[in-house]
């Protein structure tokens, strides 16, 4: 899209064409994950800008648009037509445009003579987010269109629930036109995931059968990883599991989406300017803002993001440690030359015994990037253990998973909840909600009351309480609660004795706790689909092959061999935790692959919102 729509060529030593990109804030949700601004410029973006900025006239540069089909962009881009801002036109969106509103754009152009300045007008399919190479994400912009809470509300209406149901499968359509493959959906009963199913079955049916215009044919089909296999989507309501999203993680992206402002793979950051006091009546430091790209390229991140936080601390600390014996060797081998202060050029200039500094010198670059990312990660780390350490994270975590895995706890509950010192309160809340979830029998009124006090002194709102109440009472009739495996975490001791001293982090009295794989109901779902089990828990969930001819309501899977690549997408939303976990357990699968979807992603504070909401008299 970027090259005028042409694939672009590899070894052309040419300039690229200067352009400018025009998008909406949709377009720039897809593009800020995937592309930084220096890619963008290596393709010949030199400008890129919202489409309802003030924009003044280059009357001589192509023009590419990525947006959305709504009105007010239509109307917008007819006005840019008339005002002549730029030499050609590039009209790509993001999702189908109708007839309708290309006829508005095909007036507006004629009304400005414009037509043969509009070079090309695509339909992109590209309405999701891709957050990394096996998770992707619905919206950002109007993501409370879509939210859990949209999609729980008790008064909603039925078209309003259509409208909801249509933005979400017009999103998911545009993934396996992406994709190139039509998949085989599986979905569980009486649930909003089962109307989603069956709105996509029917549109992926319509548009193989419209043999004109089909988007699954061709040249697309077998450019996808899937070519000779057929994918398996796995659709889940997000109902069936309300603990993952409140519980408390050990792996560091999960933690950093958790306690840090994490979104779009940037997080940012406030960093404390230093611990001098300012002399008295002056005004508070202003706290400096900083924000990180995590993204694909950043090794440290690829390689961590999903290790328990302990090991994280020390990969750090290593990599430190590696960088500064590099550091050390450049500037002994430069001082043995006596070139200290010498530029470049001067050093390649010595003919003998260079090799060495040469190899040195050469690797300068990388090793900056290097030091770039050790700091980042220093930086990010050191926030994520401020708020371990402030809050008790590693006793909440551990606590949890034991509450999860009913295993016997070592404290009661109602001591958690009172002590002062461990967590804000919405981790009290968090906890005690897990612990409402998980507990097969509902604590009795009596001790309700007593929970519910402590939770008032402990200064919680209690609003995702009454929510929780009524969604367990409504479920309980639905089925049994979701066991959660009974593996637990097993400490290895307390940090100071692994950290040794003269590191960057404290890790003093922090418990170093160790992962042990065990299933979130997500994954064992995927599990049974996948490799065609037969467990009560899934067997009847719906089937839907949209390339049958008939659709039929079965829950007899035709295709009786396991998958090789699934689609797991959580309709109310998903989030980090149970995107590892689905990770972790394809590891162990060889030749396997499994992309995480989800209709919007949200931390603990951000669900506990959506549920105070709901649950507000």
């Amino acid at each position: 899209m970027l090259n005028f729509n042409v694939p672009p060529v590899k070894n052309s030593t040419g300039e690229p064409v200067w352009k400018v990109l025009i998008y909406d804030r949709f377009g720039q949700d897809i593009i800020s994950p995937l592309l930084s601004v220096k890619e963008l410029r290596d393709m010949g973006i030199t400008l890129h800008l919202l489409l309802h900025s003030d924009r003044d006239a280059i009357p001589d540069v192509p023009a590419v648009y990525f947006v959305m089909p709504t009105e007010e962009n239509i109307d917008r881009m007819c006005q840019d037509l008339r005002n002549q801002l730029y030499e050609s036109y590039y009209l790509n969106f993001i999702s189908a445009i109708s007839r309708s509103k290309l006829e508005d754009i095909a007036n507006a152009a004629i009304g400005a003579n414009a037509v043969t300045q509009v070079a090309k007008v695509f339909d992109q399919y590209l309405n999701f987010i891709t957050l990394e190479d096996d998770m992707f994400v619905l919206c950002n912009q109007n993501k409370e269109l879509v939210s859990y809470r949209a999609i729980n509300r008790p008064d909603i209406t039925d078209t309003e629930m259509e409208t909801i149901m249509d933005t979400i499968v017009d999103s998911l359509f545009c993934f396996f036109v992406t994709l190139g493959a039509i998949p085989i959906i599986r979905c569980s009963r009486g649930t909003a995931a089962e109307m989603v199913a069956v709105k996509l079955d029917k549109k992926l049916r319509e548009n193989l059968r419209d043999a004109r215009n089909s988007l699954f044919t061709g040249d697309t089909l077998g450019a996808g990883q899937f070519s000779f296999q057929r994918p398996l989507l796995v659709l889940v309501d997000r109902n069936i599991d309300l603990a993952t999203p409140l519980h408390h993680t050990w792996t560091y992206q999960a933690l950093v989406h958790d306690v840090l402002d994490f979104h779009l793979n940037r997080v940012n950051l406030e960093e404390s300017t230093g611990m001098e006091s300012s002399p008295a009546g002056a005004r508070p430091k202003k706290k400096n803002k900083k924000s990180y790209d995590l993204t694909t390229s950043d090794k440290f991140w690829q390689k961590h993001k999903g290790s328990p936080f302990p090991e994280v601390a020390e990969s750090v600390q290593q990599e430190l440690e590696s960088y500064r014996a590099q550091e050390d060797e450049v500037k002994r081998l430069k001082s043995i030359m006596g070139i200290e202060g010498e530029d470049e050029g001067a050093i390649s200039m010595l003919s003998d015994n260079t090799a060495k500094l040469t190899s040195a010198v050469s690797s300068l670059p990388e090793l900056l990037e290097k030091k770039r990312l050790i700091d980042l990660h220093t930086n990010v780390a050191t926030a994520v253990l401020e708020h371990i350490k402030s809050r008790k994270l590693d006793v909440y975590f551990e606590y949890e998973e034991k509450i999860m895995s009913k295993s016997t706890l070592d404290k009661s509950l109602l001591d958690m909840i009172s002590d002062p010192d461990a967590g804000t309160p919405e981790d009290k809340m968090r906890l005690f909600l897990i612990y409402y979830i998980s507990s097969t029998q509902a604590p009795s009124e009596i001790d309700l009351e007593q929970y519910k006090k402590a939770l008032m002194d402990a200064g919680c709102n209690l609003a995702p309480l009454s929510y929780i109440k009524q969604w367990k009472a409504f479920t309980k009739m639905a089925s049994a609660p979701t066991s959660y495996g009974n593996a637990t975490p097993k400490p290895l001791g307390l940090f100071s004795r692994v950290m040794n001293t003269g590191s960057q982090f404290v890790m003093e009295g922090v418990k170093n706790l160790v992962l042990k794989q065990q299933n979130l109901p997500v994954t064992r779902i995927l599990d049974n689909l996948m490799e065609m089990k037969s467990n009560p828990e899934t067997d009847d969930y719906r089937y839907f092959d949209p390339k049958m001819l008939r659709g039929s309501d079965s829950s007899v899977p035709r295709n009786k061999n396991p998958f090789q690549e699934a689609i797991v997408f959580v309709v109310g939303g998903g989030n980090y935790i149970e995107y590892q976990n689905l990770i972790d357990y394809i590891k162990g699968k060889q030749g396997k692959h499994v992309l995480y979807g989800c209709s919007e992603l949200f931390n603990a504070t951000q669900f506990i919102k959506q549920l105070s909401l709901l649950g507000q008299k």
